[in-house]
C-alpha cells in the first residue's frame, strides 16, 4: 500500500470517529464524556504519529479530544476512582504529553488524581492489582498494559522513582502466575482464591491463550522498558528479559503464511477461529518499538515485525461506501462476571468480530510510528 495512500486512511479516519463514548453537545460545541481506556489507545496512537512524524494535526487532535475531560482541578469527567478499574488509567497516559506541551497545570493534576487511585487500588496477595473491583482477587495481562506504563512515568517526573520495585514485581509475579512452559504463551487471567467459572480449581488460571491480552502484555512491558531509567539497571534488565521470553513465546505461533496470528493463539485449527488484527498489530509494535530500543536486534527481528505490519495492510484494510476500513477485530473480551464470559473457546470466538475499532485503529497507529522510526523516517 502506498503510504501517501495510508496518510490519508487515518486522516479519513479521525476526521470520522466520532468516540466510543456518549455523544453530547454543550456550549462549547460536541463533547465526549464517558472516560474509557478504548479512545485511550487512539489518542495514544496520535501522540505517537506525531512524535514521529512531527505533523501537527495528530497533537491537535489529542488537545480537542481530551480538553473537555480534564477541570482545572484535575477532576475527570465521567471518572469515578471508587470503581478501581485499571481500565481508567490508560487515557491517562496522555496527560503528560497535554503537560508537556500545553503547559496546563490542570493535566499535571489530572496525572495525580490517576496516580491516587494507584495507591490505594486493592492488590492481590501477591502484590498485583486486581483488575477492577468487580473482578476481585484477579490479575489479567489486559491490566499491566492499562497501568503500568502511567504508573512508571508518574514515577520518573514526579516520584524520584520510589515505585520501580512494585512495577517490576508486579510484571514479575505476572510472569509467574500466567506464563505456560509448554506453549511459551500466558493465560489471559488469574483469579487468586479460584472461585470463578473460568478459572482452573487447582492453578486459578483461565484455560486460553487470548491473542490481545497476550499483545497488551507485550506493549506494557516494551513501553516500560523504554521509560526505565538507564541507572537503574536491574529493574530495566529485568523487564526486557520478560519481554525477549514473551516475544519468544509467541513468534512459535505465527501463521507462516499470513504472517500474523490467531484469535486464540494456540488453536490454529480450531473451527471458527480466525486472523486478529488488533493482536497482530500489537506484536508488530512490540517488535519494532523493541528493535528500536535495541531491546531485540533488528537484524533478527526488525523484519519479523515490518511483516507482520506489512500483512495487515495488505489483507485486513478493505473499501466500502468510498472509505478505507481496517477490519477483523475482536471487539471486546473477558472473563465474568456474567457466566457467559467463562473463558471457553466457544467464549472467545463469539465475541463480535468488528470493522474500524479504536483499539486497533490506536496501535496501527503506534506501529506505524515504530515502523517510520525504525526505517529513520
Amino acid at each position: 500500500m502506498d503510504m501517501k495512500d495510508f496518510n490519508a486512511f487515518l486522516a479519513d479516519y479521525l476526521k470520522r470517529y466520532k468516540g466510543i463514548s456518549v455523544y453530547q453537545e454543550d456550549q462549547n460545541g460536541p463533547c465526549f464524556y464517558q472516560w474509557n481506556y478504548e479512545d485511550g489507545c487512539l489518542m495514544l496512537g496520535c501522540k505517537q504519529m506525531y512524535e514521529a512524524t512531527g505533523d501537527a494535526h495528530f497533537k491537535d487532535y489529542i488537545v480537542n479530544f481530551v480538553n473537555p475531560y480534564v477541570s482545572q482541578d484535575g477532576a475527570i469527567r465521567s471518572y469515578d476512582m471508587m470503581e478501581y478499574n485499571l481500565d481508567f488509567i490508560n487515557a491517562g497516559k496522555v496527560f503528560y504529553f497535554l503537560y508537556d506541551v500545553t503547559g496546563e497545570e490542570r493535566y499535571r493534576k489530572a496525572c495525580d488524581t490517576l496516580m491516587d487511585q494507584l495507591r490505594h487500588h486493592p492488590r492481590l496477595t501477591t502484590g498485583n492489582f486486581w483488575h477492577k473491583l468487580i473482578y476481585p482477587w484477579q490479575v489479567w495481562l489486559d491490566g499491566l498494559y492499562m497501568a503500568q506504563p502511567f504508573y512508571m512515568e508518574y514515577e520518573n517526573r514526579f516520584d524520584d522513582y520510589r515505585g520501580y520495585q512494585d512495577i517490576v514485581r508486579q510484571f514479575t509475579e505476572a510472569d509467574r502466575l500466567l506464563f505456560d512452559e509448554k506453549t511459551g504463551l500466558y493465560h489471559h487471567a488469574y483469579d487468586e482464591y479460584k472461585e470463578r467459572k473460568w478459572a482452573d480449581p487447582k492453578t486459578g488460571l483461565s484455560p486460553n491463550f487470548w491473542l490481545r491480552s497476550i499483545g497488551w502484555y507485550l506493549m506494557a512491558l516494551v513501553d516500560c522498558y523504554e521509560l526505565a531509567n538507564e541507572e537503574l539497571y536491574d529493574h530495566k534488565r529485568a523487564i526486557g528479559d520478560l519481554f525477549r521470553k514473551a516475544i519468544r513465546g509467541i513468534l512459535r505461533w505465527q501463521d507462516p503464511d499470513s504472517k500474523l496470528f490467531y484469535q486464540l493463539v494456540a488453536l490454529p485449527g480450531q473451527e471458527g477461529n480466525y486472523l486478529e488484527t488488533s493482536g497482530s498489530l500489537m506484536v508488530a509494535y512490540a517488535i519494532l518499538k523493541a528493535c528500536r530500543l535495541g531491546l531485540l536486534l533488528a537484524d533478527k527481528y526488525q523484519r519479523t515485525g515490518e511483516e507482520i505490519f506489512e500483512a495487515v495492510l495488505d489483507q485486513k484494510l478493505a473499501w466500502e461506501d468510498g472509505h478505507l476500513h481496517l477490519t477483523d477485530t475482536c471487539a471486546v473480551a473477558g472473563l465474568g462476571p456474567k457466566e457467559t464470559r467463562d473463558g471457553s473457546v466457544a467464549y472467545y470466538l463469539s465475541e463480535p468480530v468488528v470493522w474500524d475499532d479504536p483499539k486497533a485503529q490506536g496501535v496501527l497507529m503506534m506501529a506505524y510510528a515504530q515502523y517510520l522510526k525504525t526505517r529513520g523516517g
